[in-house]
Formats: C-alpha cells, structure tokens, sequence
C-alpha cells in the first residue's frame, strides 16, 4: 500500500513484505546491541561478549560463537585506530540466522595482540555473502581517523548508532 510521501507500507515480520533500505539498516543494526563503557576484559572475552550479544539479538546461532574465537585464531580482526571487527570463519555461516553488528567499547582498552590495543569492538555476522558488504561499509566510516576516534571515545549510544546504521 503507497503511502502518500510514496513511500510503501512494509512488515518487517514478513519476509516476503519488501523492506527498504533504511528499514534493512535497523535491522542490521540496533541501539539495544550498542553496549559503551565496559570494563576490560581478556581479547577472547570480548570475542565471546560480542558473539553472545549476536546470538541474543537473534543473529546467530550458539555455534557461531567458536568460529569467531576460531578465525581470530587464524588471522587477527584488528583494523586500526583502536577498533577489531571479529566475525566467524567460513565454517560457521550456517549458524548465521540473518546479518547483523553489535558494538561493544572498552574505555580502558584490551590487548588484541600484537601490540595493538582495542577499545571498540564491532561483532560482525553476515548472511551469505552480506558480510563482505557490511565490513566494507564499516572500513570506509571507520577510515577517517578523526570519526574513528569520536567513535571510539564517545559515551553517546545515539551518536554511535547514528553513525554506523
């Protein structure tokens, strides 16, 4: 049914109700899945707290979790400027329900390894390919140093979703 902006009606219930993009955004990314201000905690903790935070939003299921432990065991998921996007190995795709991000800060840091320090960590799972769409998407916000810092450094939950949905 068309609104009268032009706009359609849309169930986000309904897989077979198209959505549009912004509506795909919100999904993909919700204020409840922004945690700021953690404590410090082991690298693979934080893995750990990020995939539980996927698997309790609803994007993945409970073997997902090991794939992301496991693939930061074969390659490292740090970016740059204080922030890893850990995400599961090929192995695990199954257990991914739908795509989707969580965001969780650590203040004070945690060592990732390698000498690098992490203090925003993003969980990633991806439905199919859509990961790749979704990290790129990222690496490009995450890019500018200047926004990578506010990101990393802001207590506003808003301004984070805001700038990553």
């Amino acid at each position: 049914m068309k609104k009268v902006d032009g706009s359609s009606d849309t169930n986000l219930d309904n897989p077979d109700v198209p959505q549009t993009g912004e509506q795909k955004k919100e999904e993909i990314l919700k204020q409840s899945n922004i945690k700021l201000g953690l404590a410090s905690v082991s690298k693979e903790e934080a893995i750990k707290q990020a995939g539980e935070l996927l698997k309790n939003a609803g994007y993945v299921e409970e073997g997902y979790i090991n794939g992301m432990l496991e693939r930061e065991k074969l390659v490292s998921t740090y970016l740059d400027h204080n922030i890893a996007i850990p995400h599961g190995e090929a192995e695990v795709k199954e257990k991914v329900k739908k795509t989707g991000i969580v965001v969780l800060q650590y203040p004070q840091g945690i060592d990732y390894g390698d000498g690098n320090t992490v203090k925003l960590l993003i969980g990633i799972a991806g439905k199919g390919n859509e990961h790749i769409d979704v990290i790129a998407k990222l690496a490009g916000i995450l890019d500018d140093e200047a926004e990578a810092e506010k990101l990393v450094n802001s207590s506003d939950a808003d301004y984070v979703y805001n700038c990553l949905k």
